[in-house]
């Protein structure tokens, strides 16, 4: 059974491969923050709607055959004869991810007049990075308008691809906001207490929900209700945080079309995240991997 329009969660944005160097041989596994976080609710049953652009090369069918493996519509998949689809070389220093990502790629091409939306409404999500060209801008701006939507804002500060005149904007028109604790700062919302940190993010933008990732330390979220806290218990194998925010953020956005209460849906969020750092890559490739969420699911 499908999900009323006002459930319904579109996400626009990169499909790439993260490379990995390993042992001197390259792996490519499937990503780009929409795409994950696609990829997780497409296994936890929500079928959501993806707006993306690869090329029309190997790469590109390659991600199209996987997604419709998965059961992820691919309509909304644009496919691009002049860029090549998105590539983005991950290397690590002290555990946490570096990324090389390549420019003019298929996804910062999306055309919004090759959309396929009956119904343009509910959940929209969104990162910074696929709309790092005035053209991005311009055919984003051009869906928001288009629809009925509340906005959902990943801000993925991937310098140099952003700006803060249009990350302003996009931060004012969103619903729901979710950064690290790196990116609070780097706005310049540096306060020494985090909690006054938010506060007075939200002050001055005026978001529903801010949510607050601190990698160990758990993740702050800013409500009408107040603050809420989630520390993740200790991590038992560690690969690589590739994706982490991303699952958290799938199952944030399950939690909401599910009206699971917050605290629950932080809970659940976390277990997501601790459970893709033990893999290499952000996208698991067996959907067994989500069974332990899915029984919480059907206990809410």
């Amino acid at each position: 059974m499908r999900q009323s329009s006002t459930d319904q969660i579109t996400l626009y944005g990169e499909v790439l491969f993260d490379c990995f160097n390993q042992q001197q041989k390259q792996e490519q596994v499937l990503g780009g923050a929409p795409f994950n976080i696609c990829w997780h609710l497409q296994a936890l049953g929500a079928n959501p709607i993806f707006i993306s652009r690869v090329g029309k090369d190997k790469l590109g069918q390659k991600i199209i055959h996987q997604a419709k493996d998965w059961g992820i519509v691919t309509n909304n998949i644009q496919q691009d004869e002049n860029h090549p689809t998105g590539q983005v070389q991950v290397t690590f220093m002290d555990d946490e991810p570096n990324y090389d990502i390549k420019i003019n790629s298929a996804y910062d091409f999306i055309n919004q007049s090759q959309t396929i939306l009956p119904n343009p409404k509910g959940i929209l999500y969104h990162g910074s990075l696929a709309l790092r060209s005035d053209y991005a801008k311009e055919q984003f701006q051009k869906l928001v308008d288009s629809g009925d939507w509340d906005i959902f804002l990943d801000v993925n500060l991937r310098a140099p691809w952003w700006d803060k005149q249009s990350l302003t904007q996009w931060i004012k028109q969103a619903k729901w906001v979710k950064l690290n604790i790196d990116e609070l700062r780097e706005l310049g919302f540096k306060q020494t207490d985090i909690e006054t940190a938010i506060q007075a993010f939200q002050t001055e933008f005026g978001n529903e929900q801010v949510i607050v990732t601190q990698g160990a330390a758990g993740v702050t979220v800013l409500t009408a209700d107040g603050f809420f806290k989630e520390i993740p218990d200790k991590i038992n194998q560690f690969i690589d945080a590739v994706g982490a925010g991303d699952a958290f953020t799938a199952v944030y956005m399950h939690g909401l079309i599910k009206d699971w209460p917050i605290q629950q849906t932080l809970a659940t969020a976390q277990l997501l995240a601790s459970k893709i750092i033990s893999i290499r890559g952000a996208t698991p490739n067996n959907k067994t991997f989500y069974q332990s969420l899915l029984t919480t699911d059907s206990q809410k």
